[in-house]
């Protein structure tokens, strides 16, 4: 199997690293963390470089390519811990563009694409413990439309999103329904996050909305392994940068008149972290490559990568924490960064535990036999 980019591949990836090497510094993050971890700017910034519109067709305004190329550029910006939720904007333009009815489509992703709406996905309850067939939220009908009442937890950016993807019971079924956050009856109340980026607890009483689709469920597991999918291409890039901070370190710090990296034991490390590495990126490469693939093939495939990518990020951001010493956490040196993000990555979308339970119950009968 050919594992090579194209041209256009590293171009983009080109285009988006010099993008946070020269626009995104450490210091620019940390303003925008102390000014409530989002910032409408740079989330600008991402979308006239065509970012927010990689999984709308141009005919919507958007750039119209797939997994692969979200996967490059979401490796980069977790190279540079980038706050902003680019990713929420691809599950926006995934599930509009593959689900919604050609007027949302028409009315919405023209606008997700430019970066003028950001809409995120507001799927978790505090009961659901990352179950998507639990769902508290209700959804009603009538003469003028849709209404949903419930309470969402954990929506990024959920204070300054212009409008929520929410999924709601109506007659015993999951539905996913489009609420804008303007609209009557919805509140929020935002909070900062362990790795410094923007959340919120959304709060619906019979807010109006529109209905995306009826099969819910299934248009629900999707967004979410287009988030699983982002987000471990994202893991990959954060890694890839610890492991250059800690490689840095170690060759910099001194014990007994030499480096720290001279030291066997703390080598053998550093291998184990490097396979972990490798790990990682292999497993963020099969998820991109099957997100595309048929639902049950998909939703195994998803659970894997997670699960992998979940014991990756533990193993090198509390590694790389070990190989620093005390530095590792304080709030002035960027390494700790790294390893928040590590850690809240670890517990996105389903942590660790979750997905090898997902992995255990989604094997098949010859799981494990060799004919």
């Amino acid at each position: 199997m050919d594992f090579e980019f194209t041209d256009d591949q590293q171009q983009l990836r080109d285009a988006v690293r010099k993008w946070v090497e020269r626009s995104y510094s450490f210091d620019r993050r940390r303003a925008a963390v102390l000014a409530g971890g989002f910032d409408r700017t740079a989330y600008g910034e991402l979308a006239a470089l065509g970012l927010a519109g990689l999984y709308i067709p141009e005919d919507h305004g958007g750039m119209g390519m797939g997994p692969v190329e979200a996967m490059v550029t979401l490796e980069e910006l977790g190279r540079g811990i980038v706050l902003e939720p680019l990713a929420q904007s691809l599950i926006a333009g995934g599930v509009i563009h593959g689900y919604a009815p050609a007027a949302v489509q028409a009315a919405w992703l023209g606008r997700i694409a430019s970066g003028e709406a950001l809409v995120v996905l507001a799927h978790q309850e505090r009961k659901s413990r990352w179950r998507l067939d639990r769902c508290e939220a209700q959804a009603v009908a009538s003469a003028t439309g849709w209404s949903v009442s419930g309470t969402k937890s954990i929506v990024p950016a959920g204070d300054r999103a212009d409008a929520f993807i929410v999924p709601a019971v109506h007659a015993g079924a999951i539905g996913l329904y489009l609420v804008e956050r303007a609209a009557a009856g919805v509140s929020t109340q935002g909070y900062l996050t362990q790795d410094g980026s923007r959340a919120a607890e959304v709060r619906l009483a019979d807010a109006p909305a529109t209905l995306l689709t009826a099969d819910g469920l299934t248009a629900l597991e999707h967004a979410v392994d287009i988030g699983i999918t982002a987000l471990c291409a994202e893991g990959v890039g954060v890694i890839d940068r610890t492991m250059e901070l800690t490689a840095d370190y170690m060759n910099t710090r001194k014990q007994f008149g030499v480096p720290i990296a001279s030291f066997q034991a703390l080598r053998h490390r550093v291998a184990d972290m490097k396979m972990q590495q490798e790990l990682a990126r292999s497993m963020s490469y099969y998820a991109s490559l099957k997100l595309n693939a048929p639902t049950d093939e998909r939703r195994r495939a998803l659970a894997r990568a997670k699960y992998q990518l979940g014991v990756s990020m533990r193993f090198v951001g509390q590694s790389s924490v070990q190989l620093h010493g005390g530095i590792g956490v304080t709030q002035e040196y960027i390494g700790s960064h790294y390893f928040k993000r590590l850690t809240q990555m670890e517990l996105s979308f389903g942590d660790t535990l979750h997905h090898l339970g997902e992995v255990s119950a989604r094997m098949q009968e010859t799981a494990g036999v060799f004919a």
